[in-house]
């Protein structure tokens, strides 16, 4: 009775939207080498140098923060904004390969012996392995809240070497790995992180360095100033000192992308970032991890020339780079007061001021509640006891997380639900902690994170994805049974097969690894050509749960098979 029941509904739905006969785009074309207008940019060699890149962006953090809370809000009330879905949503409800992300096939995976974007050329040796002045320092670390300084290694190339928290050891160091190698499996492009251990007669200073602090003061970072460093970070017996080490960018970098607009001076650049997928559905990326610190400044965008030998000239194109994940997994800011607040309000958040207001102060807020775990207090108030994926906030409002629809949020948590337990373990474990508590304190917590991520986003729309043609099957991924979000006995799947009026139930198959398969039935008669909009039939697939059904569109092409071309999720 319910499946003639939904054949029916299915008979008498209105007339889906039709998808063209054409694959579905893969790869974007932002990565194609466009030139940009040259200009004379002097360098102590060479006055008359020419620029033929796109100039860098200088982002002022006070400026940014004050944009996003008070004058771009201030615009967005006083305008008729609004966001809609994304812009770059290929027909298969997918993002094509871009300059800004990479879809890796499943297990597609870092190795523990090259985290995220590392190659094993990239990672630097232990102590013993290593002369004494190998690693000279050739650049303090500017501005910034950490300590730390540059070395350059011949044969290796640059890294810039980061400080932990003082008084709270590996937390940065490891987050700032995990974090970056999380990202990286997602798809986005990242810098190569690792954690460091060496001796302090490795380093070799070289003579009349400076540094500028945040007032753009400088001051020299001589061997006080180095002594200075190496206390501040995690110090081990036997002289060994841990840091985290950041691979120089290759290409020239020319400062962070937005999270609004576009840049001007690429021509690639033609989707406003806020409208752009990826960088809407980080937004769920960042709450799994508590990546607060999610800003402007925290990103990178470099040129890459075709000239290897002018790093500045074109032809060229831009690829975008997230950094710093330092914050993450515990992060916290100086103010303990403010560090309860973070990921649950805007550092000024004229909602929870407003409704403290209304309520003469009696309301109460998660972070009023949030407590530390006793021994593991350099974690801060990362937890799950308080953790709502849809309601999580980063430091101040980012353009592109305030226009993730329900849409882009269900496509990043069918991303994360390929993180397995496995996969966190061994991510977890690239932190090289000391202490095993802390692997199995940060496994357990982020995966009851990631488990109500996926109870929040796979509630409404089709958990299922990596739809496929398989020679006469069509097959799925179930991520929301993969993950076990609910009973195996909830999960019964409909298909329903429809055609000109015509509707038909199929039968579904499981498997492992949350697959669900079924065999189409050719229902297209008549002659028409291959893409032929009579060619079009639909099937819609519920997995027996709240969730809204999938929609498959194919093109029945008789004896030649079916073209899957597009797919459509609707709420329930």
């Amino acid at each position: 009775m319910k499946t003639f029941a939904l054949i029916l509904l299915a008979s008498c739905a209105a007339t889906p939207r039709p998808f063209p006969f054409r694959e579905p785009l893969a790869t974007d074309t932002d990565m194609k080498d466009v030139s940009v207008d040259c200009r004379v940019d002097p360098t102590k060699d060479d006055p008359d140098h020419k620029n033929c890149a796109p100039r860098e962006y200088i982002s002022p953090f006070i400026w940014d923060q004050l944009d996003n809370v008070l004058f771009a809000r201030i615009s967005r009330g006083l305008s008729l904004h609004t966001s809609g879905e994304a812009a770059n949503v290929n027909s298969l409800d997918e993002v094509a390969d871009s300059a800004w992300f990479t879809n890796k096939p499943r297990g597609e995976a870092s190795h523990d012996e090259a985290p995220g974007a590392c190659k094993p050329e990239d990672m630097l040796p232990e102590p013993a392995d290593v002369k004494p002045g190998e690693w000279v320092i050739d650049h303090g670390k500017d501005n910034g809240s950490t300590l730390g300084f540059r070395i350059n290694i011949e044969g290796k190339g640059k890294y810039m070497l980061k400080a932990d928290d003082e008084g709270l050891p590996e937390r940065a160091s490891a987050a700032s790995v995990i974090g970056a190698a999380i990202y990286d499996e997602v798809g986005f492009n990242t810098s190569c992180e690792q954690v460091v251990f060496f001796k302090k007669e490795q380093l070799k200073l070289t003579p009349g360095l400076k540094v500028y602090d945040n007032e753009g003061i400088s001051h020299p970072f001589d061997d006080a100033a180095l002594d200075k460093t190496l206390k501040s970070t995690t110090n081990l017996p036997n002289g060994i000192i841990r840091m985290q080490a950041s691979k120089w960018l290759p290409g020239k970098t020319i400062g962070p992308f937005r999270y609004i607009g576009t840049r001007a001076d690429d021509p690639n650049d033609i989707i406003d970032h806020e409208h752009r997928r990826e960088l809407r559905g980080s937004r769920v990326l960042a709450a799994w991890l508590d990546h607060w610190d999610a800003r402007e400044q925290n990103s990178m965008d470099v040129w890459f020339s075709t000239d290897k030998k002018d790093k500045a000239a074109s032809p060229g194109h831009v690829v975008h780079y997230i950094l710093d994940t330092s914050d993450t997994m515990g992060g916290a800011v100086g103010i303990d007061e403010m560090s309860r607040r973070l990921g649950h309000s805007y550092n000024f958040d004229f909602g929870d001021v407003g409704r403290s207001l209304f309520t003469f102060g009696i309301m109460e807020f998660p972070w009023d509640r949030a407590t530390k775990l006793e021994g593991k207090e350099k974690f801060s108030y990362f937890s799950t006891r308080e953790f709502d994926p849809g309601a999580w906030k980063p430091l101040y409002p980012n353009p592109a997380f305030l226009a993730m629809s329900e849409h882009d949020a269900a496509w990043m948590a069918r991303k994360l639900a390929r993180f397995s337990h496995e996969d966190i373990v061994r991510l977890v474990k690239l932190g090289r902690w000391q202490n095993a508590s802390d692997v199995a304190f940060l496994v357990n917590t982020l995966e009851v994170r990631l488990h109500r991520i996926l109870v929040r986003y796979f509630s409404k729309l089709s958990p299922l994805g990596e739809v496929r043609l398989d020679g006469t099957k069509i097959c799925a991924t179930d991520f929301a049974r993969l993950r076990e979000v609910g009973s195996a006995s909830s999960f019964r799947y409909t298909v329903v097969e429809r055609h000109a009026g015509r509707a038909v139930a199929l039968e579904a198959t499981t498997g492992e690894d949350g697959a669900v398969c079924f065999v189409p039935q050719p229902m297209v008669t008549g002659s028409f050509a291959d893409g032929d909009p009579h060619r079009i039939v639909v099937l819609d697939v519920s997995n027996g749960t709240r969730a809204g059904p999938l929609r498959i569109q194919v093109y029945d092409l008789g004896a030649k098979g079916m073209k899957l071309v597009g797919l459509e999720r609707f709420e329930d």
